[in-house]
Parts: structure tokens; C-alpha cells; sequence
């Protein structure tokens, strides 16, 4: 067990209390301290047609972003911004710009003379990724940072005459050889990325700052935020507004579950400051879903209360899956389980079944389940008048399972289950605040369904969890989510915060959601979630960039192509960038990757490795694939 004081990142794990931090100044919109959390989205037209990025920009602004930013690769894109500033203003538009910079700090300093924000990746600024590993001595490693500092302070200085904001911004995938060489891909990598930035501008008295630490992967992410608030404070550093965003979330149901994973997580516990949410679609579709994470957190203070927690049992920096024992197909090794809810359906017929990922094949008399095939399924009172097919077991109402045993297995409340219970397997609901007795439990067949109806939901539960683990408890827990008046969208963002922020941090041997939704999408957004968590990878997982002004080809419509063709390779990691700045090191962990590299040209990777150059952008998809097949990845869809 560790203190709280030594693993603090937010100023509680119970009560919903947002982090304090400073005032940040963005021209008239200004970040941080009492102000709302802030909504922005960037731009995909090229930065040269100034036309077409000020209208792209208002019809972000009417969708509600503050913060319009803007891609500048070199000084001739950066100077075009003041153009795009000043018909911006002409049509009656005063939102404030962000210089988008990589690699090029001369292009960085003049933008930061024109707009309201830069900002920079600490990775690719003075440094730069040829993927090698060099061994740095502590006085080699020093004269590196000081290097870096000769470069960095005449942009610090441009900002603080002109009265620029500035973001550093880390991503994962983009850590430069050096860092790498010291600290490895981790978040304590991207961490110390940030701060060798953020030292720098603190020894230059420059304090408008604002920090990232972005990620494709939801949990590397979170961890890199907690830890780099922790590390401020540790340090001594001033508490500096939070940028969130998942970087290369997708598209589509996915986009929006893996960006909710990860942003909601931190909104839960009070840190961000400014939302990004990014989306391979146009930029006035991001702001709604941003809003919407956003939204859950204007009334939250002053929920019902929540017992305080006084020591951590895990540490919130990296990943530990909380240790359970095997019960049936529960807790143990096994994935986490899907439990499809059709218990307020009047009757259930072999056809409905479909909508769970398991379709009768009436001409064969045979089942088939799909990649989204829950594994129990929940029927309340209900009986059926057919077999279940393998690999799916039904849940029934205590008094049900009662009167006719063969029915399925009980779910009780605490009392029920003492009067009655089933030999191999029992699922007992609770609520977050019961008072359990951990010897009540032990080495009995029950599996916890843990529900609760306190607004600060995800707090209330992870409150249960610890306690559990504090008691050493080793019963399987479903984590039990009622979205019964919401629509798809919400439940997208609901589920994905309140159950994958516990999922993230290990918590958690299944997933139950009720709504009065169409039971495919709320299936689908349970396997969605565990896919995001990387708890159970059940689907062909897509990275790919929000297009941008750097983008070489249309990347929406490369990426349906892409998908239509590779959606079948259960596992397989496909990262689809539009261009180099997003290139090898963005894609993370990605298997394979198709990178733009100039005009009508597409890089294809395996892994981090170049595999083919200069291919034609008309042949690229078909390059993939038989890539795919010569690597030994491929599998015939039947």
C-alpha cells in the first residue's frame, strides 16, 4: 500500500473536485484557473488555401470550438496564417489560432509573432527520430539539453514579447532517439520530454504554457498525464493547464469510445483544462463528442458522498490488473465477459440472438458466433423455447432460477444469495454502498455485479474495488452500467468514462450494460470499450491521424478502403497516417502502417520498419494487403 501523498495526481479519488491551475492567456479566450473547460479542433484543408481554411474554421467555431489550430510545417504556411487571421476577422471571427509546429522552430517563431498559440512536439523540435539507440553518458546527456535550450529560448523569447501562448505538446509515438536511448517508449519517457521543455521555460521566467501527453493507446496516455501532474508537484513546478486528446482515436463508434476512454478517465478526476478529441472526419464532427465528455462535468460537484480513500492499493502510473480467482469462464486468465441484457424484452426468439453476435443458420440447423458474441446473456423472467448455442450462458432473476433451476444462473441481491444458492455459480448485485464482509465470500462460486446509481459513478465504483483489493477479496466482479433515458451517442461516452477508466486501471472481470437502445449497439460498445482498454481484443484496430493541411491524400476514404479489406484480422494493428509528420514514430505499436511521403507516393511499414518506398498512392491498398500475406498475418475472410 502506498500513501496518497507519494501517488497524488488529483485532489481526490472520491469527490469531484477539478485540479487548480493557473491562468493561461489565449487571446480573448483565456484557459485555466475558474475558466470552463475548452473545446478545439484543427483544421484539414491545406494551410495555403486560406479561402478554404477560414470557411472549414467557421463552421468549427459554430459547432462550438474555441480554439481553431492550425497546421504550419514551414515558414511559408506559417506566414500565411496572418492572411487566414485577417479574413477570419473581416467575416466577424475573433477566436484565437494555434501554430501546429513540427520539426521546423524557425517556422515556430514566426508564427508565434502572428497567432494567439504555437504549439511544439518536444520530440521533433531540436531533436529528431532516426530510431537509434545511442548510450549518453550524464555529461553528454547534459550538453544535449543545453543544445536544445539554444535553440528553444528565442522562440520562448518571441512568445513572451508578443504575449504567445505556448503548448508542448509530447506524443507517444514521436519520443526522440534520446529520450528513447534513457527511458524507453513509456510514459515516463514523454513525461521527462515535457519537462526538459518546460525547465527551460521556467528558468526564462516564461509561464504561459500549457502541457500534453498524447497517446493512441488509452492507457499510455492516462498514465503519462497522472504521472506528469505528480511530477510537477513533486518538482515544485506551477501547476500548468492540461491539453487532453487520444491522438489517432479513428473513426466512427471506435473513434469516439477510444477518445472517451481516455479523456473521460482524466475529467473524472478533475484534471484538463482544453479537449481535443480526434476524429479521421471533417473537424466540426469532433466538437459535439468533446462536448458531450465535457458536459458530464458542469454539475458533478457536490454529488451524494463518497467514503474518502486513505491509501492507494495500486499504483496509477502503470498498468496492474487486479488479481481474481477463475469462477466458470470468470475472473482468472480469462478476458473480460460481456453480459447482453434482453431481460426486458416480452419474449425472446432464436433470431434476436443476432444482435449479440450469435446467428442461427436456420438451412444448416447451426449456430455461428461473431467476433462480437457476448458470453452470457441476461433474461430476467423470461424463459426460451430453444437451446442457447455454445459459448453463451443465460442469467435469470433469483425467483426464476428458483422455480425452475435448468433455467440458467441466479442473480441475487446479498440476502437472496444466503437463503439460496447455485452449486457452480452465482451472480450477486451489489451496490457501492453495501457493507461487504470479506469472509462472507471466500471461496464461494459468486461473481459480484457491482452497480451503482451515485451521479459520480466511476468514483463510487473504484471506491468498491479498492476495498476489495484491500480486503484481498478474489471474487470476479461485472461492473453494472444503467443508461436506460440516454441516446447511442451519450452511452458511447458514458460507458466508455465510467467503465473503461476502471478497466484501465485493471479493475474488472466484465462488462453489463442496460439501456432501452438497440441491443447491437449497446453490445458493440462493450466490446468497443474493452478493445480501447486493450482488456480484449476482439476487432482489427485502425490508427489513423484527423487529416490536416499536411495530409497527402484523402484520408477518410483511404481508410474505409483500408478497412473494408482488413476488418476481418482479429488483432491486427493498422496504422494509416497522411503524412511523415505522422509517420513511424506516431503509429506507436501499430503492426503495420501506410504513410504518406510526398505526392501520390505511400510508405508501407511493418512495425517500425520501411518495408516499401515511392509506392504509387493507386497500388498502395493492394501493396498493403500482400504485404499483409507475406508477413503471414493474413487470414481468408470465409
Amino acid at each position: 500500500m502506498e500513501t496518497l501523498d507519494s501517488l497524488s495526481y488529483c485532489n481526490s479519488l472520491t469527490e469531484y473536485s477539478r485540479r487548480a491551475t493557473q491562468e493561461v492567456t489565449i487571446g480573448n479566450v483565456p484557459m485555466g484557473a475558474q475558466h470552463p473547460i475548452r473545446i478545439q479542433s484543427m483544421t484539414t484543408v491545406d494551410t495555403m488555401d486560406t479561402i478554404g481554411t477560414v470557411e472549414q474554421s467557421i463552421r468549427m467555431i459554430e459547432a462550438g470550438c474555441e480554439y481553431v489550430r492550425i497546421t504550419a510545417p514551414s515558414i511559408r504556411e506559417a506566414k500565411n496564417l496572418e492572411n487566414i487571421k485577417k479574413e477570419l476577422k473581416n467575416r466577424g471571427y475573433n477566436v484565437p489560432l494555434v501554430a501546429d509546429i513540427h520539426f521546423t522552430p524557425n517556422a515556430a517563431e514566426q508564427a508565434a509573432r502572428i497567432v494567439e498559440k504555437v504549439r511544439i512536439n518536444p520530440g521533433n523540435y531540436a531533436d529528431r527520430k532516426k530510431f537509434e539507440f545511442i548510450e549518453y553518458t550524464d555529461q553528454t546527456y547534459d550538453q544535449e539539453i543545453e543544445r536544445i535550450r539554444e535553440k528553444f529560448v528565442p522562440l520562448i523569447n518571441i512568445c513572451k514579447e508578443y504575449g504567445t501562448a505556448l503548448r508542448i505538446g509530447t506524443n507517444h509515438g514521436s519520443l526522440s532517439d534520446r529520450i528513447m536511448s534513457r527511458y524507453g517508449d513509456t510514459p515516463k519517457g514523454m513525461v521527462e520530454s515535457a519537462l526538459e521543455f518546460l525547465r527551460i521555460c521556467e528558468n526564462e521566467s516564461y509561464y504561459n504554457i500549457v502541457l500534453s501527453m498524447k497517446a493512441s493507446n488509452p492507457q499510455v496516455m492516462v498514465q503519462a498525464y497522472r504521472m506528469l501532474v505528480n511530477r510537477m508537484d513533486v518538482e515544485g513546478l506551477r501547476a500548468y493547464p492540461l491539453h487532453l486528446g487520444v491522438t489517432e482515436a479513428g473513426e466512427g463508434e471506435d473513434g469516439r469510445i477510444k477518445s472517451a476512454v481516455g479523456i473521460g478517465t482524466l475529467l473524472e478526476d478533475g484534471l484538463g483544462d482544453t479537449v481535443r478529441v480526434s476524429l479521421t472526419e471533417e473537424p466540426e464532427f469532433e466538437i459535439p463528442v468533446a462536448m458531450q465528455l465535457v458536459n458530464r462535468y458542469q454539475i458533478r460537484e457536490g454529488h451524494d458522498p463518497i467514503l474518502p480513500i486513505e491509501t492507494y492499493p495500486l499504483i496509477p502510473f502503470e498498468f496492474n490488473r487486479s488479481k481474481s480467482r477463475e469462477i466458470q469462464n470468470i475472473g482468472g486468465r480469462n478476458v473480460p465477459r460481456v453480459i447482453a441484457d434482453l431481460g426486458e424484452q416480452k419474449s425472446i426468439i432464436r433470431e434476436d440472438l443476432a444482435m449479440i453476435g450469435h446467428r442461427y443458420l436456420s438451412s444448416f440447423d447451426k449456430w455461428v458466433m461473431d467476433e462480437n458474441g457476448a458470453d452470457y446473456i441476461y433474461l430476467g423472467k423470461n424463459s426460451l423455447k430453444f437451446m442457447l448455442p455454445n459459448g453463451l450462458r443465460a442469467i435469470v432473476d433469483f425467483n426464476t432460477w428458483v422455480d425452475d433451476q435448468n433455467r440458467g444462473f441466479p442473480l441475487s441481491t446479498i440476502e437472496e444469495f444466503k437463503t439460496q444458492a447455485h452449486e457452480y455459480l452465482n451472480f450477486v448485485l451489489i451496490n457501492a454502498d453495501d457493507i461487504l464482509i470479506p469472509t462472507d465470500w471466500e471461496n464461494k462460486p459468486v461473481v459480484f455485479v457491482l452497480a451503482t446509481s451515485n451521479e459520480h459513478a466511476m468514483a463510487h465504483l473504484r471506491r468498491l474495488f479498492f476495498d476489495l483489493n484491500m480486503w484481498e477479496s478474489r471474487n470476479p466482479v461485472i461492473i453494472l452500467r444503467d443508461y436506460q433515458s440516454m441516446s447511442i451517442q451519450k452511452v458511447q461516452v458514458a460507458a466508455a468514462t465510467d467503465v473503461g477508466a476502471l478497466l484501465l486501471d485493471g479493475f474488472g472481470e466484465g462488462i453489463w450494460l442496460k439501456s432501452a437502445l438497440n441491443t447491437n449497439e449497446i453490445n458493440s460498445t462493450c466490446f468497443g470499450i474493452l478493445q480501447a482498454t486493450r482488456m480484449r481484443i476482439t476487432r482489427t484496430e485502425y490508427i489513423s491521424c484527423p487529416s490536416c493541411g499536411r495530409t497527402l491524400f484523402d484520408l477518410q476514404e483511404t481508410t474505409a478502403k483500408i478497412r473494408k479489406e482488413t476488418d476481418h484480422l482479429k488483432g491486427i494493428k493498422i496504422a494509416i497516417m497522411g503524412c511523415i509528420v505522422n509517420g513511424p514514430g506516431e503509429m506507436a505499436d501499430a503492426d503495420y502502417g501506410y504513410v504518406g511521403a510526398g505526392p501520390d507516393k505511400i510508405t508501407l511499414y511493418k512495425g517500425k520498419e520501411v518495408k516499401q518506398k515511392g509506392v504509387p498512392f493507386k497500388k498502395a491498398v493492394g501493396e498493403l494487403i500482400a504485404l499483409i500475406k507475406k508477413e503471414g498475418d493474413w487470414i481468408d475472410n470465409d
